[in-house]
């Protein structure tokens, strides 16, 4: 039943969190328009829309005759050096915000940034001197480095104070779920490593610290993070709040690791003295990935739009465990959960439905 009241749009609906999101407002009647740049998706009952966010004049053609109660980002744009990310990021959401106030439609904005928030941009990801205390909570203040994420908030709150909208901020814990081509996608490259490796009989080797094997770990499935976006955005409690989210149950890579390798009929290698990133590894299985994608007949050959290898060395490689303290959610009245061994698997199966890995 078709939700009128409650009108979406959804920034980045052909990513990982945008597309669960998708799917989960619909589901309870939502109308939901999902905008980016490529509008190729095969979400039913989603709306398209096509546009530049760093173009202005795009937008305001675009969104016309939209007028959106709920805004949710859930899409960035990589950039060489920090100071870009935060030129064009904030751009992102500025541009965006601005073409929409004069409709003055919009009651809450929603903004996906993730656990960079505690250990600092990439340049200085979680590097050794400037740990943060972990489980990571919510009240942990800013640090002081450039930080785009940090410059995201602050247009999100400059536009709230003038706007009048409320918002929140979610922080999830390396995304896991499904979705092509998207730039931090560490279920997936875990699923394309490990069918190259039971293809060439090679052994699915941990490529990360020996902090990140030993240490306790979470993650966040895009289920259920879409869940925590639809519910901060109706609830009274969650008005003008930031969230931590993981799926709400802790592991272990060393235990972990090989429950995956098992699932793929594979030998798993754990930590051995140093790491091995997964990068490295992987730059030189482009013609492989082809060989196999044609003998399986999939339908994604080109590795890099399945694979982000760089981002899953960074969380992979990080010289602490890290964990999320979701208190603030609990407190709030989100109470979902999800257990983390079947994120993967039910990722891996529907890879293997969509005939994206053999």
């Amino acid at each position: 039943m078709e939700n009128n009241k409650n009108i979406a749009l959804v920034v980045g609906a052909t990513g990982i969190t945008g597309s669960n999101l998708a799917q989960e407002l619909i589901s309870q009647g939502w109308t939901t328009y999902g905008i980016s740049r490529n509008t190729n998706t095969n979400i039913e009952r989603l709306i398209p829309v096509k546009a530049d966010l760093l173009d202005v004049q795009s937008l305001e053609t675009a969104l016309e005759n939209i007028s959106p109660t709920h805004i949710f980002f859930t899409t960035w744009m990589r950039n060489d050096t920090e100071e870009e990310n935060i030129r064009v990021n904030s751009a992102l959401i500025r541009n965006l915000l601005n073409v929409l106030s004069p409709k003055k439609s919009v009651k809450h904005v929603a903004l996906v940034t993730g656990l960079k928030h505690y250990l600092g941009p990439f340049e200085a990801y979680a590097k050794e001197g400037k740990l943060p205390e972990t489980p990571v909570r919510e009240e942990q203040p800013r640090l002081p480095l450039p930080n785009f994420y940090y410059a995201q908030e602050d247009e999100v709150y400059s536009a709230s104070e003038r706007d009048g909208f409320t918002w929140s901020i979610h922080r999830p814990h390396t995304v896991i779920g499904y979705a092509v081509g998207n730039a931090m996608n560490m279920g997936t490259t875990l699923a394309v490593n490990a069918s190259i490796c039971k293809e060439t009989g090679n052994k699915f080797i941990w490529p990360g610290s020996a902090a990140q094997w030993n240490g306790i770990s979470d993650v966040t499935d895009a289920r259920i993070l879409a869940k925590q976006l639809v519910w901060a955005s109706t609830s009274e409690e969650a008005k003008n709040k930031a969230f931590n989210i993981s799926n709400g149950d802790v592991f272990r890579w060393k235990w972990l690791w090989k429950r995956l390798a098992d699932w793929f009929e594979i030998e798993a290698v754990g930590f051995e003295n140093e790491i091995k990133p997964l990068e490295k590894e992987m730059q030189n299985n482009h013609e492989i990935w082809k060989t196999i994608a044609e003998k399986y007949g999939l339908i994604e050959n080109n590795l890099d739009r399945l694979s982000s290898a760089w981002h899953t060395d960074l969380d992979l490689g990080r010289p602490l465990e890290v964990m999320t303290d979701m208190s603030n959610s609990r407190k709030s009245g989100f109470l979902e959960y999800q257990n983390t061994e079947e994120s993967f698997i039910d990722l891996f199966k529907k890879l293997k439905q969509e005939n994206l890995i053999p």
